[in-house]
Order: structure tokens, then sequence, then C-alpha cells
């Protein structure tokens, strides 16, 4: 080898291909330990972001229909209820009729015996009321008259 004295930055020579061999293994060596691993990671990862995606919209879908059978059976529920509650309304109703019925006759019955009573104490009042009235005017004539009657 001869040194060949140059003022040039870069010369061509023997160095430059092996520089260029060893750096062309270096690529393969890095592509097959690094980059390939790298890449088949980030691929692995982007699929299982995706299918995650994919997961989260079907939960999504499933929870809108469950949502919506909620709403309807919400919907139905409240339905039944006021159903039911204009139901035992309109029986409270009835019920209440009848026993306002019941009351109603307790009361007429009970007005006839209490005017039964009063009358039989009136009757009896105008009884007494007679006798002493009579003897009351057989007194205040006696001692108007002066005499016994």
């Amino acid at each position: 080898m001869d040194i060949i004295s140059n003022i040039a930055l870069i010369s061509i020579n023997e160095t430059l291909l092996v520089q260029l061999i060893s750096f062309l293994i270096f690529l393969f060596i890095i592509n097959r330990i690094m980059f390939r691993p790298i890449n088949e990671t980030i691929r692995e990862r982007y699929a299982y972001i995706d299918k995650k995606q994919a997961a989260l919209v079907d939960a999504e879908k499933d929870l809108n229909v469950l949502q919506k059978r909620i709403r309807e059976s919400e919907l139905a529920v409240k339905k039944e209820s006021f159903e039911s509650s204009r139901a035992l309304e309109e029986e409270g109703t009835c019920k209440a009729g009848s026993i306002m019925a019941v009351a109603r006759e307790e009361i007429a019955v009970m007005k006839k015996e209490n005017e039964a009573k009063v009358k039989a104490l009136l009757d009896d009042a105008r009884r007494h009321l007679n006798e002493e009235s009579q003897i009351l005017a057989q007194t205040i004539m006696g001692k108007v008259l002066n005499r016994n009657l």
C-alpha cells in the first residue's frame, strides 16, 4: 500500500469498500435484531387497539340496546302502575260508595228509631203535662174561688 498524499476530504480506496460492506452488514443485523421485532410489536399493538375499538363499538351498541330495553320496560311498568292505580281508585270509589250507602241506611234506621223515641217521650210528656195542667188548674181555681174542688 502506497500512501498517497491527498488533500481531498474523501478518498476512494479499499477502506471505503470495507466500510461500505461493514455498514451493510450492520444494517442487516440491526434490521434483524431491532427493526423487525419493533415493527412486529407495533403491528400487534395496532391490531390489539383495533380489536379493542371494535369491542368498544360492540359494547356501545349493546349498551344502547340495553338502555332502549330498560326505557321500554320502564314505560311498560309505569303504564301498568297507572292502570293498577286507576283500578284501585275505582275499586276504592266503589267501596266508598257502598260504605256510604250502608251508612245512609244505618242513619235512616237510627233516625226512625230516634223519631220513635222522641215521639214516645213527647207523648209521655204531653200526657204528664195534661195531668199536671189539670191539677194546676184545679189548684188555681180552688184558690181563686176559695174552695176545694
